[in-house]
């Protein structure tokens, strides 16, 4: 069996880490763990310099015409998503992907897939801070802002940073089995296979409502009950509102339910909780309004894609508190 060609483009102005990723994992002479291990190539659309976020000049040796015998392309992560890709480099993507070579993105490297039409009618995954522009400018993508990566077969994205890292092990564990991948990842000192979504990353803190217009008053109201039976008609009697008519202003305003809106408040306190307190999950569910451990833990299964325990593990605060 030959070795699989990966290839690199350099993206001008394009995040170091997202750049070094693929060629930490790829790039690394590993022939002890498998012979048929990957051959690595950088490639970059212009012969001039190319220039990181961080200031480096960086100098590919190849040119785009090595994306003739790429297996699999890994589009690094760009400067910011307005960043416009040459026109080179988007053709050379697609005939890479005619040929059947696998294109993968890391991050914002997936505006350059939809730039290049290879995401239409496909489900794909960005930075959770970048998912409603990656919809906005490409509606034709079905774009999954919890994932960290989705695997479409012949093209692959990930989430943000360091989920580059999963989408690589996870191609790593295709290409080579579980056992391959857990080898690298434990080599680069990481998981090989998160727990969770990337719902879990975006930051808990809780809004604060305008106090002056519409049900801000209403929502900094319930803001400051969460970790009471709060109901949707104690809700629309502070609005002095019908039922019915709280419930349709309420999904106008905010563009959630009631009961939508008032899980994820709860669930961002009991993250906070999680984060900054030592109390037990059980606690934890009492004081964000879930009433009980086993109400939390659904909860935060099925809206994060992980357990309060995990969680707390991932991201407790050094200095937390009691």
């Amino acid at each position: 069996m030959a070795r699989i060609r990966v290839v690199v483009p350099v993206l001008d102005e394009c995040p170091l880490f997202e750049l070094a990723v693929p060629c930490e994992v790829f790039g690394r002479d590993r022939r002890d763990l498998t012979p048929d291990w990957y051959d690595l190539a950088l490639c970059q659309s212009t012969d001039q310099e190319q220039k990181s976020l961080n200031g480096l000049s960086l100098r590919a040796p190849h040119g785009l015409e090595a994306m003739r015998s790429a297996d699999l392309v890994v589009v690094p992560a760009c400067a910011d998503a307005s960043y416009r890709p040459p026109e080179a480099l988007l053709s050379a993507l697609v005939e890479a992907h005619d040929r059947g070579a696998r294109i993968a993105a890391v991050c914002s490297g997936a505006f350059i897939l939809a730039a290049a039409g290879l995401l239409d009618g496909r489900e794909a995954a960005t930075h959770w801070m970048h998912a409603d522009e990656l919809r906005r400018r490409y509606p034709r993508v079905e774009v999954n802002p919890r994932a960290l990566f989705v695997d479409e077969g012949d093209v692959l994205t990930s989430a943000g940073t360091a989920a580059g890292i999963d989408l690589c092990l996870h191609i790593v564990r295709r290409d080579f089995g579980a056992a391959v991948a857990a080898e690298v990842g434990r080599r680069m000192v990481v998981a090989p296979q998160r727990e969770g979504d990337q719902a879990q990353y975006v930051s808990p803190v809780l809004p604060v409502p305008a106090q002056d217009r519409g049900l801000g008053p209403v929502l900094g109201w319930a803001l400051e009950r969460l970790h009471e039976p709060v109901t949707i008609p104690q809700l629309a009697e502070q609005a002095r509102m019908s039922t019915r008519t709280f419930t349709r202003r309420f999904r106008h305003e905010t563009g959630q339910t009631p009961i939508g809106w008032l899980t994820r408040r709860r669930l961002d306190r009991a993250r906070e909780l999680l984060e900054t307190t030592r109390l037990p999950v059980d606690a934890v569910a009492e004081r964000s309004g879930f009433s009980t451990g086993n109400g939390l833990r659904q909860h935060f299964t099925k809206v994060l894609g992980t357990t309060p325990s995990a969680y707390r593990r991932a991201f407790r605060s050094v200095g937390d508190t009691e």
